[in-house]
C-alpha cells in the first residue's frame, strides 16, 4: 500500500526529482540505469504504466488521493505518494500541474534501431529536431496516423523529456523509438528494405499525393531540423524528396505540422 505524505519541507531530497534536478540530472547519462523521467497527468502516467514503466514516487493534489489518482495510486503499489494543496505545490515545482499529478519513474531500457523496424512498414526518422516541443507532437501525430516507430539522430530532442511527454499525451510509451548510432544510418534502413523520403522543399520534389508513393511497401518519412531542414548529403542520400504543396506564398510548415500531413499522406491507411 502506497504512504501518504503530505509535504510540510520544499527542502526535502526526495522532491528533488521534481523540482530541482534538470532534464540532464533526470537522464543521468553515466549511470543509465538510474535515470528517471516525470509523466504529468493521469492519462500520460496510465500509458506509462501500461507499457511497463516503473514508478519510483507520485507528487499529487489532495484532491485527487480519492479522485483522478485513486487506481494509478492503488496500481503504483507501494511508493512514496506525496500530496500537498495545489498553489503548494505550484510553489514547489514552480509551474501549475498538469491535471494536479505527476509520477517520477524509471527509464525504460533502450530499444535498438533493428527492434524498431522489424514488422514495421512505415517508419519516421528525426535528423536533429531539437525542440522537445516538436518531438511531442511528432509522437502524438505518429500515432494517431498509424506510424510503427520513430528512430532520431543523437542530435535530436529525448523523447523522454517532461515536455516532450506532456505534448505527446504520453504516446512516446506507445509508439517504439530508438537513437540512431551510425552515420550511415541511411545504408542500414536501405539495407532493411526501406524507401526513404526526405521532406524538403526542393524543385525536383515527388508530390506528396503520389500513388506510387503510397504503393511502396515499407517507407521511412526522414524530417530534418527546425531551422535548416534536412542536411543536403541527407536528402541527396534519399530516394525521394517529397514537398507538401503551400499556397499564399508560405515556404513551409513546422515541422510537427508537417509530420501529420506526411503521415496521413504516406502512413499506413488502407
Amino acid at each position: 500500500m502506497a504512504e501518504i505524505i503530505e509535504i510540510t519541507d520544499f527542502g526535502e531530497p526526495a522532491l528533488d526529482v521534481y523540482a530541482r534536478l534538470s532534464e540532464g540530472q533526470l537522464l543521468n547519462r553515466h549511470e543509465p540505469d538510474q535515470g528517471m523521467f516525470i509523466a504529468e497527468s493521469p492519462k500520460v502516467i496510465e500509458r506509462a504504466l501500461d507499457a511497463g514503466c516503473v514508478p519510483v514516487s507520485i507528487l499529487l493534489e489532495k484532491k485527487h488521493i480519492e479522485g483522478e489518482g485513486r487506481d494509478i495510486i492503488r496500481r503504483c503499489g507501494d511508493i512514496p505518494v506525496y500530496t500537498a494543496e495545489f498553489d503548494v505545490l505550484t510553489q514547489l515545482t514552480g509551474f501549475k500541474l498538469t491535471r494536479g499529478m505527476l509520477c517520477a519513474m524509471r527509464r525504460p531500457e533502450r530499444k535498438t534501431v533493428s527492434q524498431v523496424c522489424a514488422g514495421a512498414n512505415r517508419i519516421a526518422v528525426l535528423e536533429n529536431v531539437v525542440n522537445p516541443t516538436n518531438v511531442g507532437a511528432i509522437f502524438r501525430s505518429a500515432a494517431a496516423l498509424s506510424m510503427d516507430g520513430i528512430l532520431l539522430t543523437q542530435e535530436s530532442s529525448n523523447p523522454l523529456y517532461r515536455r516532450s511527454i506532456r505534448v505527446s499525451m504520453g504516446t512516446v510509451f506507445q509508439i517504439p523509438w530508438a537513437f540512431l548510432g551510425k552515420e550511415d544510418w541511411l545504408g542500414d534502413l536501405h539495407d532493411m528494405g526501406f524507401t526513404t523520403v526526405a521532406m524538403a522543399l526542393r524543385e525536383d520534389s515527388v508530390s506528396i499525393a503520389s500513388l506510387r508513393l503510397r504503393q511502396k511497401e515499407k517507407i521511412a518519412i526522414v524530417l530534418g531540423t527546425e531551422g535548416d531542414g534536412l542536411a543536403p548529403k541527407t536528402i541527396a542520400g534519399c530516394d525521394y524528396t517529397v514537398q507538401i504543396p503551400m499556397a499564399h506564398g508560405v515556404d513551409s510548415l513546422n515541422v510537427a505540422a508537417a509530420s501529420a500531413v506526411a503521415f496521413w499522406e504516406l502512413g499506413n491507411r488502407r
